[in-house]
């Protein structure tokens, strides 16, 4: 009887122990997905579409933001979009759910072709594609934008909104209830100077957070990318830096840089808050010791000081804890 009580006990003891965190090390997907951007669907997938380097602009799925898989392409070489200039690439994707639909918004352009590029729309009934392409929303010559990419698509107050530009300041717009096309006699309207691209901006609390990418992106080991931060207590501005200098200047303030490891992070996606209520950031690097990989997938998390963003030690983890979703 005493040998058995003793078995018992050290079974209940092993069973209270709290099992090892599991941790994760960056990049948590090493193949090129470069400009992620990221929804979490109703099936309990995080759904990742990424800059179309290597497919036709390829899907992703995880439940966890670290373990991920292939779920599709957007497109097949016949049904990808047409218009433009006939070498342009599908850049940029931002991927957002309207009206029932899963709607695409896309860069549509050709290296150093500022003049002829644009922003498309697609939509799709599953996060896993295929998407219809629904055409042109902007073209940089007739709306006045040089550079006219790396949209953000956003809601306020019931209106729906696009959000665009790259270092030739960055603008906004007004859509029409489905998303779909610019709303009629809407004006474009300044938010931010130049200097910046791939823009995304967080509401949390009273402030408006505007995420932005400064600098190279795409020079591989030589990448001088990074991840800049300001803010608002307006969606429309001003935004300003940490240091209280208007962004309608070049007055980056930058959270996450290259190391000796990694070189040029940025384009960030939407920002992920686990189940544990910690906030996660997604976004693309280059290996200094690879380059030739691409520009691959990373994941790390925000720590919020004093009402402003921050990644430890301003650069990629090594290794971190995997964030907090009940279904990992």
């Amino acid at each position: 009887m005493k040998i058995i009580t003793l078995l018992m006990i050290g079974m209940i003891a092993v069973s209270c122990a709290s099992p090892k965190e599991r941790t994760y090390h960056n990049p948590v997907l090493e193949i090129s997905l470069p400009d992620p951007s990221v929804i979490k669907a109703d099936d309990g997938y995080f759904y990742l579409y990424a800059t179309e380097n290597i497919r036709q602009t390829p899907i992703f799925r995880s439940k966890n933001l670290v373990d991920w898989e292939q779920a599709g392409e957007c497109f097949t070489k016949e049904t990808r979009p047409a218009w433009g200039v006939e070498e342009a690439g599908i850049w940029a994707p931002d991927i957002n759910y309207i009206n029932g639909k899963y709607v695409l918004y896309y860069t549509h352009a050709a290296p150093y072709c500022h003049e002829t590029c644009g922003i498309g729309v697609a939509i799709s009934d599953s996060p896993a594609g295929p998407f219809t392409d629904i055409g042109p929303l902007i073209h940089a010559d007739s709306i006045g934008v040089k550079n006219s990419i790396d949209q953000f698509y956003i809601e306020e107050d019931g209106k729906k909104y696009l959000i665009w530009g790259s270092f030739e300041g960055i603008y906004c717009i007004e859509l029409e209830d489905d998303g779909l096309a610019l709303k009629a006699g809407a004006e474009k309207r300044p938010i931010v100077g130049g200097g910046y691209e791939a823009s995304y901006i967080l509401k949390r609390g009273k402030y408006y957070y505007y995420f932005s990418s400064i600098d190279g992106c795409c020079a591989g080991a030589e990448s001088t990318y990074k991840v800049s931060v300001g803010r608002s207590d307006n969606l429309f501005g001003p935004y300003f830096n940490k240091q209280g200098e208007s962004m309608m200047y070049f007055r980056p303030n930058v959270i996450l840089h290259g190391d000796s490891i990694f070189a040029g992070p940025g384009h960030n996606a939407e920002i992920v808050t686990d189940d544990a209520g910690t906030d996660w950031l997604l976004y693309h690097s280059f290996l200094k010791n690879a380059p030739e990989k691409g520009r691959v997938l990373c994941l790390d998390k925000i720590v919020w000081k004093e009402d402003w963003p921050e990644i430890e030690g301003s650069v990629p983890s090594k290794e971190s804890k995997v964030p907090t979703f009940k279904a990992n």
